[in-house]
């Protein structure tokens, strides 16, 4: 009847949670929005929610044209998409950079380019009337016969005709070949910088999914294949941001969880069998956990609504403390059948026995979670909620559901060997002859361990978790030293732009600071003298660049003849020429012409592409920077003023880390000098660092609020102080061991390990709960115990089958395995040593130890 009882009341579960299943990956959702931080950090999204949930698309390319014209295809094509896009922009892009762009630079910054373009006006000219092949290497030889006739020199022309002469070689030989004309007309620089670009887009998500962003990030890579925006084309297309972070963070989670799973699940079963030496029993608790994991997940779903990032962690927390009390009924019911005669009078002998103490500590670590709730942090308070219910859960079903299995399943009806462990009987007269010598080294063990705390470290920052072989991240640690995508930024809201410049001002001369950003910003200084440059250049290469082309596109015949003439042209040049690199160069476009012109008419197609759509952009580049005009605030695209200026006037400043090192201490140090001029500031430097600080603090409070419940219910239990004190010594001694192997090892604390710290504390309260009722009943020589053969194999199951999270390649997930093994292994350790020492001396004694 029991059986089957659990079984319907199993299949409602299970048909509850199909049906209302829901799991939320917003981390927004897991601290209260009553926090000071939080709260400036909600009214920052509000008002500008145009940086809320982006994915950033990274554009990288061999040449700036070909990084601007695959970020225009791609934005394009994507804006047709509002389905799955709620935006999409380029915030350093537009009209209104493409011509004012250039004033943005220092003065003589600006004069330097337009004094370079006026060098090269007749170039120019040139070029746009035929921008293409045969234009170009025109151009090239009048170039160089300018040269001839000393008009210029040819260490001028060089790097441009051996950048040429590079790309035809590569083309004639069938490899990637690409020309960059930025660098030869704008005297720009060609670092990796100037060839990438950004573009911001807000996907549409959907929470419902464990990867709410999923759908817009497969349209974004499908959109880039389909436009052939490749490696192989010279382009590669990568995502990060918080949208992609969250996502990619599942997906490497289940990168190795199949290994990770069967291990866990060989570990489980295997200590599990060494324990009981039955299949009908290990089979008996499996079964057991299984219904209370199911009956679990309904409740918490019916307590919670949906469960979240945080709370999931029931899992382990239930199937940790689920099999001890089942392993500890089994064991217990194995050796009263030692002495019963029956099954049903083995286990009711075993209820009697161990039923009181598995009602204690049931009962203590369900009040201890249900103390999660008060905290800041909701992810642990609905945690502790899942939690507690699931006790409760695990403590009914371990002494109505087992017993009725393993009477069903007739666990071993006889056994003649010992269940307890006889092997520890040295250990155990050892520690009772030396009782002294271990409590005094268990005490120095404590304080050396207590001084050790402050070592120990809570990494903030969320990036340390993940995965640094998935792409997000990968693209992340290139954005980071990129101070115009670095995402360790600080904003700042002043109600006025005059109070955002004032406070820009004070903050831009800290040494932490690289520089500060408001709308002001955008609004270049000595206008006037860089409008009369760029004036003074336009007067002289304006009309030239503003008409049409003078010339059809070649047949391939007159491209050939060209070629044949301008390499004729080149060894003229050279022919009496000093040696020297520049020499070199132009002998080797002579050449590589002369092979393209005896090469496949395919291979001149492919060189007259490389060369004429860089030259387009980079002409139309220059006739819109040549139409600058003057900047106003009013004269400010719209677009850009709302990324800086709120609708009610409300003013943005941005700050900008000074480069360098981006560390858990500096970005605190930064955050730090920031908020000492602007408490009311936000940013990732200081959302990581208080969101880590709340959590910590969250553990904290939880885990004094959980300590004050047990140690007040083992008061009204046990009604004796000194039983009391003995039941929590061992756990607090466990706790430091673990904490200040932590500091030796640099094992910080972070948002992943913390979690495991409820199911260590669970475990070392059940475990000495156990203990101490043994010992108030009388027993003796507890080593030797099947309680000891309880306790040690549950924390056996629990090591091994949770320390398989060790062997994840996730950061994260990894660190929680080796927090869990530390632990356990000192929960071992303490109970075989300190415990029995502790507990020598008789109940019925006056001593205390």
């Amino acid at each position: 009847m029991v059986v089957v009882l659990a079984l319907v009341i199993t299949a409602a579960a299970l048909v509850f949670t199909a049906r209302n299943f829901a799991m939320t990956a917003d981390v927004s959702k897991l601290i209260s929005p009553q926090l000071e931080w939080r709260k400036r950090e909600l009214a920052f999204e509000a008002a500008f929610p145009q940086f809320n949930n982006l994915t950033l698309i990274v554009v990288d390319a061999a040449t700036p044209e070909l990084a601007e014209s695959a970020s225009r295809q791609l934005a394009a094509a994507l804006k047709k998409k509002p389905e799955l896009f709620h935006s999409v922009r380029r915030p350093d892009a537009g009209p209104f950079f493409e011509r004012e762009g250039l004033l943005l630079l220092p003065l003589d910054q600006v004069r330097t380019a337009m004094a370079g373009l006026g060098q090269m006006a007749p170039f120019l000219a040139l070029l746009n009337a035929d921008p293409s092949l045969r234009g170009v290497v025109a151009a090239m030889a009048t170039a160089a016969q300018g040269v001839q006739s000393e008009q210029g020199s040819l260490d001028s022309i060089g790097p441009m005709v051996g950048a040429l002469a590079d790309a035809i070689e590569k083309t004639v030989a069938g490899q990637p070949a690409y020309f960059s004309w930025q660098a030869f007309v704008a005297g720009a620089p060609t670092e990796a910088r100037v060839s990438r670009r950004v573009i911001l887009v807000q996907p549409v998500l959907d929470y419902a999914e464990l990867q709410p962003g999923a759908a817009s990030s497969a349209a974004i890579r499908e959109t880039a294949r389909a436009l052939g925006l490749d490696p192989a084309h010279g382009v590669t297309v990568r995502l990060t941001g918080p949208v992609p972070l969250g996502d990619e963070e599942f997906v490497s989670l289940a990168q190795d969880a199949d290994i990770v799973l069967a291990v866990m699940v060989v570990s489980l079963l295997g200590i599990l069998w060494l324990a009981v030496r039955s299949i009908r029993v290990v089979l008996a608790i499996v079964i057991t956990t299984l219904v209370g994991l199911a009956m679990t997940t309904a409740l918490g779903l019916w307590a919670t609504g949906r469960f979240n990032l945080i709370s999931v962690a029931f899992i382990p927390l239930f199937v940790g403390l689920g099999v001890d009390f089942s392993i500890q009924f089994s064991v217990r019911s194995l050796a009263e059948r030692l002495v019963q005669p029956t099954r049903e009078a083995a286990l009711i002998a075993a209820g009697a026995g161990i039923g009181r103490a598995l009602v204690l500590s049931a009962v203590a670590i369900g009040v201890g979670f249900f103390a999660f709730l008060p905290t800041s942090y909701l992810g642990v308070a609905e945690l502790g909620t899942v939690a507690g219910l699931g006790m409760i859960v695990a403590l009914v079903l371990s002494v109505a559901l087992l017993p009725a299995l393993l009477v069903l399943l007739r666990f071993p009806a006889t056994q003649h060997a010992e269940v307890g462990f006889t092997l520890l009987a040295p250990v155990d007269r050892f520690v009772t002859r030396h009782r002294v010598g271990v409590l005094g080294t268990a005490l120095l063990a404590a304080v050396v361990s207590a001084a050790m705390l402050p070592f120990v470290r809570f990494d903030f920052d969320p990036f340390h978790l993940k995965s640094h072989e998935v792409e997000s991240m990968t693209t992340l640690k290139d954005l980071v030293a990129d101070p115009d995508w670095t995402p360790y930024t600080i904003n700042i809201l002043r109600p006025s732009l005059a109070e955002a410049d004032a406070l820009a001002r004070r903050l831009a001369e800290l040494p932490e600071v690289r520089h500060t950003i408001t709308l002001q910003s955008f609004i270049p200084a000595d206008q006037e003298k860089k409008l009369e440059a760029i004036g003074e250049t336009a007067e002289l290469l304006g009309p030239a660049l503003d008409e049409d082309p003078r010339y059809p596109p070649p047949t391939d015949e007159e491209l050939r003849q060209s070629l044949k003439n301008t390499a004729g042209a080149l060894r003229k040049v050279v022919a009496d020429a000093k040696p020297g690199p520049a020499t070199a160069s132009v002998r080797r476009l002579a050449e590589a012409l002369d092979r393209l012109e005896a090469a496949p008419a395919d291979a001149r197609e492919r060189a007259a592409a490389i060369v004429k759509v860089p030259l387009t952009i980079v002409l139309d580049q220059v006739r819109q920077q040549l139409k600058a005009g003057e900047v106003t605030r009013e004269t400010l695209p719209a677009d850009l003023v709302v990324d800086w200026v709120t609708k009610d006037g409300r003013a943005r400043i941005q700050v900008t880390p000074a480069d360098g090192r981006y560390d858990n201490d500096f970005l605190r140090r930064f955050a730090t000098a920031v908020q000492r001029i602007a408490p009311d500031a936000t940013g990732a430097p200081i959302y990581t660092q208080a969101s880590g600080d709340s959590v910590v603090d969250a553990f904290l409070q939880a885990g004094l609020f959980s300590f004050v419940a047990i140690v007040l219910l083992l008061v009204l239990v046990l009604r004796r102080v000194r039983d009391v004190v003995l039941t929590i010594l061992p756990v607090l001694l466990s706790g430091l061991l673990t904490f200040a192997t932590c500091a030796v090892l640099d094992l910080p604390l972070n948002f992943a390990n913390i979690i495991a710290l409820p199911l260590l504390f669970g475990v070392g309260v059940a475990f000495n709960i156990y203990f101490v009722m043994a010992w108030r009943r009388g027993e003796t020589a507890m080593l030797r115990s099947s309680l000891m053969r309880a306790v040690v194999f549950s924390a056996l199951t629990t090591a091994s089958a949770f320390g398989a999270l060790w062997l994840s390649t996730h950061p994260g997930t990894a660190t929680m395995g080796r927090l869990l093994m530390i632990s356990l292994g000192w929960e071992i350790f303490v109970t075989l040593v300190f415990r029995p020492a502790l507990l020598a001396h008789s109940p019925n004694s006056k001593l205390w130890f």
